[in-house]
């Protein structure tokens, strides 16, 4: 067991040492979740900082309510007092009975909200006392009118104790809702400081997980392009050399391997903190959306409070930028999913079979059917010469020349796309010409290159057709050459043995 964990360290200490590129996305996949974790300790802060304000303002809105509660209800009852002394019909009373019956209740109600709160409870006090006072006022000109005494009770409404009261409620009815705004508009714009930090801090931490997954992307781009060089190099030796051969095939080999791993890296470790950016970002958005909301409400009840540069930031600021930082993933996905697939491709064993491939590519042409008559173009097939290879990665180089050369006809001239093929001793060469856009001297191997795309940029696609086809054609221990002009189409021709020798073709049966 000590012997295991001496190796392992051993084994991680090495790696920490060597200067790779494993190494180097190894350290910028470390870095990206270092960063998500902080964003999520941020993202929960903020949650909890939103969630006590929300409180804290809910809070405020009960005890203002409970205050004008307080102060209509003192209204009704000194509305049923006047008509009661206006008329002497009992009737009138009824406002004044359900006010004296409620306001009890409405008083404790408005205490308990103010407990404990040295700010609101002089005002609360204060108002309570003047709404006891008026209470009291009200009885007593109801009683003097019952008991038949009603000049004296007008008398005492003449006097204006009664309004001097309700002045006095009014008064500290304001003096609470002064209190509440400026502690709404306060704890505003606390809030308004940490939803902005994060959202920055977040929008940061997302663009530089981006800026990494491109630049291990780049790096194993890279390492993808010193591989090739490396077969290419092999391609160059002299046949009568074996020693040599074996020695670069066995680099080759070791070369495909960590590449193989770098994919495995890329596809999963690289595609969890992007599937944490895309939750995250959604996550953001509805964050966005609740303070937006938060933002209207405060608007409709006090508009002075809101600043102007929140509002701009919570609707337009924040929205583009979660956009950006969408299309941004959504892209790294798409970059990540053709990696993944160059590196299947490299892995699957090589079947051999005698192919029909005139039959093979008019099955291609009658499938490219829609497209050709849509573009008033035609696909002629000669007679071609059979050949055993393996059927999967035929069709799909002869498939994806030609799709190539459907997609990129010039609709200036009528399109015509000629297969053609003959036996040149131990060597088959087949030729995939079009009339169609063509392609620049200049571009002529960087379309074989990864993620690399020729001329106009007006069709989809990764860049990573030719350089498939490429890796196939080799694969099978041939060759692919490209004549091409500017404006005068492309003509893709294509050299394999009339048998495929699986050691030659570098695979493992």
């Amino acid at each position: 067991m000590i012997s295991t964990a001496r190796n392992l360290l051993s084994s991680l200490a090495e790696f920490a040492r060597t200067p790779t590129i494993g190494r180097s996305i190894v350290g910028m996949l470390t870095a990206a979740i270092v960063l998500l974790l902080v964003v999520n300790v941020g993202a929960f802060v903020v949650l909890q900082r939103t969630e006590a304000y929300n409180q804290q303002v809910e809070r405020s809105q009960q005890v203002r309510r409970a205050a004008r509660t307080v102060l209509l209800s003192l209204l009704d009852a000194e509305t049923g007092q006047r008509g009661y002394l206006l008329t002497q019909r009992s009737e009138f009373l009824g406002p004044y009975t359900q006010a004296v019956a409620v306001l009890p209740n409405q008083f404790a109600d408005l205490e308990e909200l103010a407990a404990g709160d040295p700010q609101l409870t002089p005002h609360v006090e204060a108002l309570l006392q003047s709404a006891r006072s008026k209470l009291d006022e009200l009885e007593l000109t109801i009683g003097l009118a019952r008991t038949g005494q009603r000049e004296a009770a007008f008398e005492r409404v003449r006097v204006g104790q009664g309004r001097v009261l309700m002045d006095l409620a009014r008064a500290q009815m304001a003096a609470i809702d002064e209190v509440e705004t400026e502690r709404l508009h306060v704890r505003t714009e606390q809030s308004e400081r940490s939803s902005s930090l994060a959202v920055v801090a977040n929008i940061a931490a997302s663009l530089l997980v981006v800026v990494l997954a491109v630049i291990a992307v780049w790096l194993v781009r890279r390492y993808v392009g010193e591989i090739q060089q490396g077969r290419d190099a092999l391609d160059r030796l002299n046949a009568g050399l074996e020693h040599q051969v074996h020695e670069r095939t066995a680099q080759l080999s070791r070369a495909n391997d960590e590449i193989q791993r770098f994919a495995y890296i890329v596809s999963h470790d690289l595609r969890a903190p992007l599937v944490n950016v895309m939750g995250y970002t959604a996550e953001l958005e509805q964050a966005g959306k609740a303070m937006a909301r938060q933002i209207d409400l405060i608007e409709t009840r006090a508009p002075k409070t809101v600043d102007a540069e929140a509002v701009v930031a919570v609707r337009e600021d924040v929205p583009e930028a979660i956009g950006f930082i969408r299309a941004s993933t959504e892209k790294m996905d798409r970059l990540i999913n053709a990696i993944l697939k160059l590196s299947r491709e490299g892995r699957r064993n090589l079947v051999l079979e005698r192919l029909d491939l005139t039959a093979m590519a008019e099955g291609i042409a009658a499938s490219l059917s829609h497209q050709t008559e849509a573009a008033h173009a035609k696909i002629v097939v000669e007679p071609l010469p059979s050949i055993e290879s393996d059927r999967l990665s035929m069709e799909q180089i002869f498939g994806n020349l030609i799709d190539n050369a459907v997609k990129y006809l010039d609709h200036d001239r009528a399109g015509e796309i000629r297969v053609s093929g003959w036996v040149d001793g131990d060597w088959i060469t087949y030729r995939i010409a079009d009339n169609g856009r063509g392609i620049a001297e200049r571009d002529h191997e960087r379309i074989f290159e990864l993620f690399r795309r020729s001329g106009r940029q007006d069709r989809t696609g990764e860049g990573l057709g030719l350089a498939f086809v490429r890796n196939s054609v080799r694969r099978l221990g041939g060759e692919i050459d490209l004549e091409s002009e500017l404006g005068k189409g492309s003509t893709f021709i294509l050299k394999f043995p009339t048998r495929l020798i699986l050691d030659e073709a570098g695979d493992t049966p």
